[in-house]
């Protein structure tokens, strides 16, 4: 093999003075006239294919001649994989400069998002999941395998596509306007390789780094629930302000280094110093250490280079018959685990002036003397976050006149402030430690999580005492003259957590497209068996493609006993293509939508093999009164009968029959801006009717909002939208006084997390969020709940459903909207305690550990498997909408 890869770096010596030459092996011959435009600065580029011997051969990926117009540009491109059988890249070789490149990232999947020669990558990278191979950034050298030992693509399970990302940070060298040509070339084998290479990306998508503080920690943490992996090498990334990254494997409470360096030095995959295995059960823990001196404003987890990023990218091997090629940790499920991390975490590397990279056009430099103070911080200015999870949470949990202890007994009356923030400035100040007994509960690993959680809810019930009366306000909205309906609003603590005795988890049916409630608050399921959405379902004119296929021939409906997840009935075999959307309404018909055949359905209670009513016509897409495009979701007015369908991905209507299935209106259109107006959609994905207030909220999906209407004038009422949502919102559901809703997958680098929300229905705000402890989230389609509080939510990349129940009473009260304004409101209060803000503004103490406290949920521990996964389907796909 060492003298495969000495000629392959003498081929790519000297390809640019070997254009003529073509490969006489048979494999190669139908790709020896694929070439690419490339601009005449970039010699040696136009023949991608180089081969090496019989079963060797070298793969160009290059920019094709490129020139960034603006600062932070991301561009794209593609190469197939030129071959059908399976190979194994195992030597790679980069192509760039730091004085134009700020990092690279090489991906593995089988549909890139362009076919264009090069595209930005806003509009996507890959429209499946792209795993990533390969990561360079500042100068850094080549990355070398271990014998034996290689990335598997092509063949039915590996990638056909390698997309490479070029991040152009500054681009002040473009000035002259020259053509760029950065890449990177893989030397790949069809030999099989024993051991498969695989990549762990842990990455913090929360931290804020405050202006002007000296320390900040990013703590990441997750179990490891796969076979064995052996690490060999690791890359650490940040941006300006970061100052050391650490990441180790935690077992059995022992620390062992995986590596340990600085983000400022040449950014290379380094090989770790000591062999290191992860087995099942361990934790993978990493840190990264900032600073925030030298900024005037907060600085938050992003994409350009004033922002920050905190990843530890750790290479591994497996055996191949175990092989995963990516997985993720974005999480911090351990805390309190951080307090035992060793010291060389906390301490930077010196890095010598001359040493010291650049991000675009902005040097850094080492001050010695903040070096200093970064290793030693003044302890009464400093508390590290795991101490302080301990401390407060031992403060709260003992202190009944400040919040409820765990049964939730009721207050009698809270401390003042001034109280308050005293007997917290002595926790702070470590005058009564009382660490013990965290430490104790940091053995048991479900405990422990829980009570982090639990903690963060103290945090926001600690708000309610902390925020002056006249403060809590809440202005509700003016009825029309002679109206007085009144809502039901949850104005106590409301917390919601998976049911972890609950076994519908492993049901495991087809993609989970949608749920409802029978009267008899059974759940059923609506999923698509061995159907896929996928980008070979729809041609460009919406019409399915894969009707060869014939309709599903197993049972899509299923009703679940809510208790022990017994399956009760099934039905639906041979009457579906693509199942989307379910709602039951009061008589327990079964109302669904399939995308496929563009076509709502009606279905009896009793016998849901014959529908009793069909609307639109079977595989015809259209806009007008009798056709559907691709609907998505039906919603029935329990008083009149009247039928509203939400149409869907290729429309942007909300359509309005009779309870006999007569056309009698629609409204909206599709939104063409980055700030789209009221009735303007983007996928509405998911309904929920609030009958009592004559309104249909609608899950504007790819706007990442929820719309509410009148069901009478259909004028708008509301927007509800949060930065929390991120850029989508899947669906919703509503129960009295509340609103549930599943938000969608970030995309590469976004921060929003996916998750649950819980919102109080009267102002919109969010009360909670919430994630599985099982498995994780990767596309939550549908969520539906009951008036018990208790919350389903089906995925349709995962295939699984999860069940929540609320673990905290609830207080109801009724407020008549009549303009009034409520001047106390009991329990948590919106928005929430930010105690860094809280610290802050007191003089002698750090918001340091304490801005994470204001987080949304809980910390759970995440299955790591996932990586940057496809949205569903839609033919074309649509463009994702600019972040905010």
């Amino acid at each position: 093999m060492a003298g495969f890869r000495s000629l392959l770096v003498l081929l790519l010596a000297f390809q640019s003075s070997c254009l003529g030459f073509r490969s006489p092996l048979s494999v190669f011959k139908r790709f020896k006239e694929t070439t690419r435009s490339f601009s005449n600065e970039c010699l040696g580029t136009t023949r991608p294919v180089i081969p090496v011997d019989s079963s060797d051969f070298a793969l160009d990926i290059r920019m094709p001649g490129v020139t960034p117009k603006q600062s932070d540009t991301y561009f794209c491109m593609s190469v197939h994989l030129p071959m059908d059988e399976e190979a194994f890249v195992i030597d790679f070789k980069p192509h760039a400069s730091m004085d134009t490149v700020h990092h690279m990232l090489l991906f593995g999947c089988n549909m890139p998002a362009s076919t264009e020669n090069y595209w930005f990558c806003d509009e996507g990278t890959c429209t499946d999941k792209a795993n990533i191979l390969y990561a360079w950034a500042r100068n850094a050298p080549p990355t070398r395998l271990p014998k034996g030992v290689g990335f598997r693509v092509g063949g039915e399970t590996g990638s056909k596509y390698f997309v490479l990302q070029v991040h152009y940070g500054d681009i002040s060298a473009f000035r002259d306007n020259h053509k760029d040509c950065s890449g990177v070339s893989l030397h790949l084998t069809r030999l099989p390789q024993p051991l498969i290479a695989g990549m762990y990306l842990m990455m913090s998508v929360d931290t804020v780094i405050p202006a002007g503080e000296k320390v900040v920690n990013s703590d990441i943490s997750c179990h490891y629930k796969k076979y064995p992996m052996h690490v060999f090498a690791y890359r650490v990334h940040t941006h300006h302000l970061g100052k050391v990254v650490s990441g180790y494997r935690v077992r059995n409470g022992q620390w062992t280094l995986i590596g340990h360096q600085s983000p400022q030095l040449p950014q290379a995959f380094y090989p770790v110093e000591h062999p290191v295995d992860v087995s099942f059960g361990d934790i993978l823990a990493a840190r990264c250490v900032f600073t925030g001196e030298g900024r005037t404003e907060a600085t938050h987890i992003g994409g350009t280079s004033s922002d920050e990023m905190c990843n530890l990218y750790i290479m591994y091997y497996m055996e191949a018959k175990h092989a995963v090629s990516f997985m993720t940790c974005t999480q911090n499920i351990a805390p309190d685990l951080f307090r035992t991390i060793p010291p060389e975490a906390n301490i930077p590397i010196p890095v010598k002036s001359d040493m010291v990279m650049m991000h675009g056009h902005h040097k850094e430099t080492v001050n010695k003397d903040k070096t200093s103070i970064l290793q030693q911080p003044k302890r009464e200015e400093v508390l590290e976050q795991g101490d302080f999870y301990s401390l407060l949470s031992k403060l709260l949990g003992e202190r009944e006149d400040v919040v409820h202890v765990h049964k939730y007994n009721p207050t009698e009356k809270a401390e003042s402030e001034s109280d308050l923030v005293a007997e917290i400035a002595n926790v702070v100040q470590k005058k009564d430690l009382g660490q013990s007994d965290a430490r104790e509960s940091a053995e048991h690993e479900r405990d422990n999580a829980l009570l982090v959680r639990d903690r963060i809810h103290k945090f926001h019930r600690l708000a309610s005492t902390l925020r002056p009366a006249e403060s809590r306000v809440l202005s509700l909205q003016q009825p029309l003259p002679g109206e007085g309906t009144w809502e039901p609003e949850h104005t106590g603590d409301f917390h919601v957590e998976e049911a972890l005795d609950w076994p519908g988890v492993y049901l495991l049916p087809g993609q989970v497209s949608g749920m409802a409630l029978d009267p008899t608050n059974n759940l059923v399921i609506f999923h698509r068996g061995n159907h896929v959405w996928d980008g070979n379902s729809f041609d460009s004119k919406f019409i399915y493609q894969q009707r060869g296929l014939g309709p599903i021939e197993e049972d899509t409906i299923l009703v679940i006993d809510p208790n022990n997840a017994a399956v009760l009935q099934s039905s639906g075999k041979n009457l579906f293509y693509l199942p989307h959307g379910l709602s039951i309404d009061k008589d327990g018909n079964y109302w669904v939508t399939d995308v496929a055949l563009h076509q709502v359905f009606k279905l009896n209670a009793n016998n849901k093999e014959a529908p009793l009513l069909i609307l639109g016509k079977s595989m015809q897409p259209g806009s007008d009164q009798n056709h559907f495009c691709q609907p998505t979701d039906v919603a029935v007015d329990p008083d009149t009968g009247t039928i509203y369908v939400s149409d869907g991905y290729c429309n942007s209507r909300i359509v309005q029959f009779s309870p006999s299935g007569k056309f009698i209106t629609q409204w909206g259109e599709e939104s063409t801006e980055s700030n789209p107006k009221p009735g303007q959609f983007s996928v509405p994905h998911s309904l929920a009717l609030v009958p009592h207030l004559g309104q249909l909220c609608v899950a504007d999906r790819e706007n990442g909002r929820i719309q509410c209407f009148k069901t009478d004038t259909k004028e708008f009422v509301r927007e509800i939208k949060h930065a929390s949502f991120g850029r989508n919102v899947f669906a919703i559901s509503y129960i009295p006084g509340l609103l549930f809703a599943v938000n969608g997958k970030p995309y590469f680098e976004d921060q929003e997390p996916v998750q649950g929300f819980v919102m109080n229905f009267s102002n919109g705000e969010i009360i909670d969020v919430f994630k599985p402890v099982r498995k994780h989230f990767d596309m939550p389609h549908d969520i539906t709940a009951s008036e018990d509080g208790t919350v389903y939510v089906g995925d349709a990349h995962t295939n699984t459903v999860w069940k929540f129940t609320s673990t905290e009473k609830m207080e109801h009260r009724s407020v008549k909207k009549a303009g009034i304004e409520v001047q106390e409101i009991k329990g948590k209060g919106s928005g929430g305690l930010n105690l860094g803000n809280f610290f802050a503004s007191r003089k002698g103490y750090s918001r340091k550990g304490f801005d994470r406290l204001s987080t949304e949920g809980s910390d759970q521990e995440k299955d790591d498997d996932g990586s940057e996964s496809e949205e569903e389907y839609s033919a074309p796909l649509p463009i994702p909408a600019p972040s905010s």
